[in-house]
């Protein structure tokens, strides 16, 4: 049997444009869909109706022309022209079997592609001052940068995932300042920092040891980024670069930027003070570089962070950034614009808050230290798993509402249990087969043309999406599609398997149906994968 992937998008647009062409119409870009309706079949496109008013006839009568002058290859089994000139494409059963047959036989390659042609892309993500323990907000970051990230690999790009570390300016002073009055049994300055997290600080380091102000400061900095990155650790996060705003400053890189923006024309001065003409590509306002006082603003070093991205040959920069920084979306694509940078280099993705709910109720408070709740106190209770996929399933444009009861629930009702648990049962099927000496062979040698009861043919038609879900959620930045997609997989599983029998008397339908659920095995693999999330074989 044919062990090919079925026909796609890619492959029908061609065939589409040749049969323009050779029935002398202007050319187009067929763009293809698959209908809501299953009975319109498998992929629709309207590229007739695009037509009509350039050719002045009817949109039916040039799609019965493209019809006639289409080269269908031998998965399509027929073509339909609906409504006012939709043509429709249905595709045969050789098709469903090749979608299981590259499932199987591509493994962990399976939906992946290579759409970003190993472009270098930069994602930035969490970010959090190193002066506190990460909050719950800072694990929806966590989850969604690393998910992006994973997509773009799948779709071909070179992945750096960096977080930013501000370690310079009046906030880390005020937190080594913090530090060093709880240390000598005094409270904390005003505005100063404050929580157990200071007095547990307070109580490691020994005043007496450290010279002064600055090295308690540091002493303090260097703690709290070992716990931040023992946090990301816990969570499978893993940055390529944990990258130091005092670099920036150290080097020159701030002082160097303002020197070009300054003779681009950019910068002007007022009231002592060194402004960016941010207003004129877009920001509510133009933002001060160096103050009166000669210091830099941390714009300054926004400005040359960018800067430092891009001469680090980065073709795409994106910035994870919670609600709360909304504000930072025009100053940044004003930066770029002010550098010259080509439109889309630098790109600002926006996700909102989390609120945390047990059993409906909303938690604000620490039950330990009777302050915020951490992230590390959140993995410990739900798991990296539960949390992350909890984290992904929502869209980032909306709200989080984050029900530690829901997430650890045991049952169907909870989605990641759910999706875990129909990869462990299917890992128990496979158990099963072994254990009765079933004999699966190979894929292609299973007679998969057998599969054609209606569950597994809506199975396999799900599994078939998946290539285009991994193209869809990298394009939009978009993780949460692919857990929808787990879900409904899933979901489709279990209608299969309440349907049919995997492990029968009939050896050969056994054998097909059993490389029905490696193919399905292996697609909630790769995208609990994309996600971070773990695929246990026994829950």
């Amino acid at each position: 049997m044919p062990t090919a992937a079925p026909t796609g998008p890619a492959e029908l647009a061609d065939i589409f444009r040749q049969a323009l062409a050779d029935a002398g119409l202007p050319d187009r870009e067929p763009v293809f869909e698959r209908p809501r309706q299953r009975e319109h079949g498998d992929w629709a496109t309207n590229v007739a109706l695009t037509l009509a008013k350039p050719v002045g006839r009817a949109p039916r009568d040039i799609a019965e022309r493209i019809k006639n002058h289409l080269v269908l290859p031998a998965d399509v089994d027929r073509v339909v022209i609906a409504g006012p000139g939709f043509i429709n494409l249905h595709l045969s059963h050789v098709a469903l079997e090749q979608v299981v047959a590259a499932s199987v036989s591509q493994g962990t390659a399976w939906g992946r592609a290579t759409q970003g042609d190993a472009r270098r892309v930069n994602v930035e993500f969490v970010s959090a001052n190193p002066t506190g323990p990460l909050h719950v907000g800072s694990g929806r970051w966590a989850a969604a940068g690393d998910a992006i990230a994973s997509l773009l690999e799948a779709t071909g790009w070179e992945v750096h995932r960096e977080y930013y570390l501000n370690d310079a300016g009046n906030q880390l002073d005020l937190f080594g300042k913090s530090v060093a009055a709880v240390a000598r049994g005094e409270q904390p300055p005003e505005h100063g920092y404050r929580g157990a997290y200071i007095t547990q600080l307070a109580e490691d380091l020994d005043p007496e040891a450290l010279d002064g102000a600055g090295q308690i400061t540091e002493a303090a900095y260097r703690r709290m980024l070992e716990r931040i990155k023992a946090t990301m650790s816990s969570f499978g996060v893993d940055f390529d670069e944990w990258f130091s705003e005092r670099t920036l400053h150290d080097s020159g890189a701030v002082d160097d930027v303002v020197r070009r923006l300054r003779e681009g024309g950019h910068a002007y001065e007022q009231d002592g003070a060194l402004f960016l003409r941010t207003a004129d590509f877009g920001d509510d306002k133009d933002r001060v570089l160096i103050r009166a006082d000669g210091r830099p603003t941390y714009f300054a070093a926004d400005c040359a962070y960018m800067a430092s991205k891009v001469e680090r040959g980065f073709d795409v920069c994106i910035y994870l950034l919670g609600a709360d920084h909304h504000g930072y979306v025009n100053r940044l694509l004003a930066i770029a614009a002010a550098m010259g940078l080509k439109p889309g280099t630098i790109e600002v993705v926006i996700g909102q808050l989390v609120n945390l709910y047990r059993e409906g109720v909303e938690i604000r408070m620490s039950k330990r230290t009777g302050e915020m709740v951490t992230f590390d106190e959140l993995i410990e209770e739900v798991g990296p798993d539960a949390a992350r996929y909890t984290f992904l399933r929502t869209s980032l444009d909306v709200t989080l509402a984050f029900d530690i009861a829901e997430v650890v629930r045991q049952d169907r009702e909870n989605p990641v249990y759910y999706v875990q648990y129909s990869h462990a049962r299917i890992a128990g099927i496979m158990r099963t087969a072994t254990e009765r000496g079933v004999a699966p062979g190979t894929v292609d040698d299973a007679r998969l043309e057998l599969l054609t009861h209606e569950t597994e043919e809506e199975l396999i038609r799900r599994i078939s999406t998946f290539p285009e879900v991994v193209e869809y959620s990298a394009q939009e930045r978009a993780p949460h599609r692919v857990a929808r997609f787990a879900e409904e997989l899933a979901e489709a599983f279990h209608r299969f398997y309440t349907e049919c029998q995997v492990v029968g008397d009939d050896e050969d339908l056994t054998r097909a149906r059993y490389w029905l659920c490696v193919s399905t095995r292996q697609t909630l693999v790769n995208a609990l994968g994309l996600l971070g999330v773990s695929a246990p074989d026994r829950m």
